[in-house]
């Protein structure tokens, strides 16, 4: 069971924490290779497919983000059965969701995180490099026999790379996907497509004319009204417009994007394809197709807006269609009818955007000096690498919340409910149990990861398959000095864009000044920023051949 001293995090101050495992740290524990006094609790033998299971009972702090949906309980079934399969107890050092980012930054900062730290999404690791806070840990691979051999399996080689740092080595473990599962699109009324008899648009452009439609039909209306506009304003929207449209944008929005046929980087918010994508954005709200508030209302403005029938468009995913907008449709408006449609495609062509690694876990450099260190990359490697590790952290304990039929399809039992599966459910899968918890349900094979999903949601992936991802781009890691330089430059350069992002979508400034904005982004650094990229690029070329 759950270790009795647990903790949560009110503050973040030194010495605070009494860390399981607390040897000094060595000055670069990626050069020494001798494990032999390490083992303590390891297994001699530990291959793929094997179950992990200390030769001693071990206990390993672990920082938890301490979701509100399904707050941490001591008595979840997770725990106990994890240590019952493994001999492991984690003691979690929970931090609100809310603060999560700002408490692992201040923990690591005062030498206090804890020994695993996982849900940290790439680049954020850069800022705890230098310091030499957090393990190389693509220097101890060899410790981790189910995560090399699905890097392998799933030709995740180029996406690895760019994770790697400027001494060739990367300091995050990834959740590790089979194949992208795109999760967010347009959701569309589509009664109001069979009113008006319309076709489920395919393209960016054939949803504007649909929207021209639904515009004439209803003109007091705003057709497409969106959520997401906190903390990057519609950040949604602009993440699919953007892919589709062969940049980078809203949640998305990187500094630097890649040109395949120039074989260089541009700085992407002063891209021919950002331009593109913000012309057809300003032609949406231009013509009363958008509604600009999407850009700064709350989420339950914008939904409240759909259930009234004051919008017939929505970015979404499955979850916000099935928990949000088809509950508040069915009670204002019950003969309406919401869908989740296949991503338009755009200038960009058929692409499937979502990337196959996603937040990953950071390992404290004190781990390194424990007597129990490989066990403890074994215990990591078993729970969120392995086919049984990750079947347990996602679905539970078979027989209890989920069952198997003769060709291995699993469903959760009759009596637990998720996503709505079992709406007359008593219990709930990561409520009641643990399970399914973002901090150690990584990614997997389409059967695991979309195993909870309705034959709508299937059919969606259907389509998304069919269609080739989306290219990975070359790594460009910069050195110490670099980042030191870079990181004066991206916040400044960031927030311009921004900025200018909304003026240009909502016609504040004219389109006609690009080249102006274009300039103006120049004076804050952005060709020195690519400069930059540009030549990390080529280094890392010629160094890794």
């Amino acid at each position: 069971m759950l270790h009795k001293t647990w903790r949560r995090v009110a503050t973040a101050t030194a010495g605070l924490l009494a860390l399981t495992l607390t040897a000094a740290c060595s000055e670069d524990p990626g050069e020494s290779t001798d494990l032999s006094e390490n083992r303590a609790g390891a297994m001699a033998d530990y291959g793929v497919g094997d179950q992990f299971k200390a030769t001693e009972a071990l206990s390993f702090s672990t920082l938890y983000n301490n979701h509100t949906f399904y707050p941490l309980k001591e008595d979840w079934l997770f725990w106990s059965e994890l240590t019952k399969r493994t001999n492991v107890t984690i003691e979690p050092v929970a931090v609100p969701l809310s603060d999560y980012e700002q408490k692992r930054s201040l923990l690591i900062g005062a030498g206090d995180a804890p020994l695993i730290i996982p849900k940290t999404y790439h680049p954020q690791e850069n800022a705890f490099v230098s310091s030499g806070a957090i393990l190389p840990v693509s220097d101890y691979l060899d410790l981790m026999p189910n995560f090399k051999d699905k890097i392998t399996k799933w030709n995740l080689k180029p996406e690895i790379d760019n994770l790697r740092q400027s001494d060739g080595k990367f300091y995050l473990l990834p959740g590790v996907h089979e194949k992208p599962t795109q999760e967010y699109t347009v959701l569309v009324r589509t009664d109001i497509l069979q009113e008006l008899n319309l076709s489920v648009p395919k393209t960016w452009d054939e949803l504007y004319t649909v929207l021209k439609a639904m515009k004439a039909k209803y003109p007091n209306v705003y057709p497409y009204s969106d959520l997401f506009s906190k903390p990057t304003p519609t950040g949604a929207l602009l993440n699919i417009l953007g892919a589709s449209f062969g940049t980078q944008a809203g949640w998305d929005y990187q500094h630097a994007t890649w040109d395949p046929a120039a074989k260089k980087f541009t700085y992407t918010g002063a891209s021919e394809q950002y331009k593109q994508m913000l012309t057809y954005l300003h032609k949406l709200v231009a013509e009363g197709l958008l509604d600009p508030e999407s850009l700064t209302q709350t989420d339950d403005q914008a939904r409240q807006k759909l259930a009234n029938g004051k919008s017939f468009v929505v970015t979404g995913n499955a979850q916000t269609l099935v928990n949000n907008h088809r509950p508040d449709l069915a009670k204002t408006l019950p003969n309406a009818k919401m869908a989740k449609i296949p991503l338009p495609i755009g200038p960009a062509g058929e692409i499937n955007p979502f990337p196959r690694l996603e937040n990953g876990i950071m390992i404290s450099t004190k781990a390194r000096e424990s007597k129990n260190f490989v066990a403890m990359m074994q215990f990591i490697d078993w729970l969120w690498y392995s086919d049984a590790g990750m079947e347990f952290a996602r679905w539970g304990v078979e027989g209890t919340t989920f069952t198997k039929d003769a060709s291995g399809k699993r469903s959760v039992t009759a009596d637990v409910d998720f996503l709505g599966i079992n709406p007359k459910g008593t219990k709930h899968l990561q409520k009641d149990f643990g399970f399914h918890n973002g901090v150690f349900a990584y990614g997997g094979t389409p059967d695991l990861v979309r195993g909870f999903f309705s034959p709508e949601e299937l059919e969606f992936q259907k389509v998304m398959d069919a269609r080739p991802p989306r290219l990975v781009s070359p790594p460009y890691p910069f050195t110490d000095e670099e980042r030191e330089q870079v990181s004066l430059w991206e916040t400044p350069l960031k927030d311009f864009v921004s900025q200018n992002t909304l003026k240009f979508a909502l016609g504040q400034r004219p389109l006609t000044e690009w080249d102006a904005y274009v300039a103006e982004l120049k004076a804050k650094n952005s060709e020195q920023y690519i400069d930059m990229v540009n030549k990390a690029y080529e280094r890392f070329q010629k160094n890794n051949g």
